[in-house]
């Protein structure tokens, strides 16, 4: 039961109560004698009680009101937020995703910005137009893959065959590359300016004769170094012969019955260059 009013006259005093069965209720209380200085003070000190408990349910039903209203306008400004993003030409930033983002995480994050900026127009439309882009581009991707070259490289040179190849060469220091540079070169252009009839028969053994050479003075072993020079030799020559054969078309440069032999030997003397400096 709260008050709800209060009406007093000389003799009696109404208090208006709210009843949950009965709705408001006026009950009449007689009024407070003025000569009877005890009960004169009795009937202030009710009075001024009654006042207290009206004046704070106003209060509380005033908050109530502004509670309200606050909370109806917040909701009218949340909905009419505008995207900060809405001008961001690039769809993955205007979405706030990165390049390798997957189809779930796109629409995760539509969803999302959709249901926060839902309220504005432009906002919505925005990120539409981001969404369906990236899809596009997505869909695109996947019927036409583009062949990633860095990453096949990366993939070739860390595989197995190849890390195994490379492991068997090392850089040896520049005064020796450029002594074997010049020594194979020599080689290769007096087997160009000099070819016989018998082919480049006396060039092919000093290149024999140098890989041996620059194979011991860089590992200081013998066995080693009848083995790798015998073995790259052979498997020069063998290459050089299959390239001629089946890939390199003959060179209109070099002329005559040995032409041949000519081009195989350069093939060869790089392979031995090669193996010479670089094998370990």
């Amino acid at each position: 039961m709260s008050v709800s009013g209060l009406i007093a006259s000389p003799s009696r005093c109404c208090l208006r109560l709210s009843d949950c069965n009965q709705g408001l209720v006026c009950r009449q209380v007689p009024s407070i004698p003025i000569a009877s200085k005890p009960k004169a003070k009795f009937g202030k000190l009710h009075l001024e009680r009654l006042t207290v408990s009206f004046r704070r349910w106003k209060m509380q039903k005033t908050h109530l009101i502004k509670c309200a209203m606050d909370a109806s306008y917040g909701d009218m400004a949340s909905e009419s937020a505008m995207f900060p993003r809405i001008n961001v030409r690039d769809p993955y930033k205007r979405l706030g995703i990165s390049r390798e983002a997957s189809e779930d995480e796109i629409q995760a994050a539509r969803n999302f910005l959709i249901s926060k900026y839902g309220g504005h127009k432009p906002s919505v439309d925005a990120i539409e137009a981001a969404h369906d882009k990236i899809i596009m581009q997505k869909f695109y991707e996947r019927k036409n893959p583009k062949i990633d070259i860095k990453k096949k490289v990366r993939e070739v040179k860390q595989s197995r065959v190849v890390q195994a190849v490379t492991s068997r060469f090392q850089t040896p220091a520049t005064k020796f590359i450029v002594k074997t540079s010049i020594a194979f070169i020599v080689l290769g252009v007096l087997t160009v300016l000099f070819p016989t009839e018998e082919g480049p028969t006396l060039q092919v053994a000093i290149s024999l004769i140098a890989t041996f050479y620059f194979i011991h003075d860089r590992l200081k072993s013998k066995i080693r170094t009848l083995l790798y020079g015998a073995g790259a030799f052979i498997f020069s020559w063998l290459l050089g012969t299959f390239l001629m054969v089946s890939v390199i078309p003959p060179i209109p440069i070099l002329k005559g019955p040995r032409s041949f032999e000519v081009l195989t030997s350069l093939i060869t003397y790089v392979l031995l260059w090669v193996s010479s400096t670089y094998l370990k």
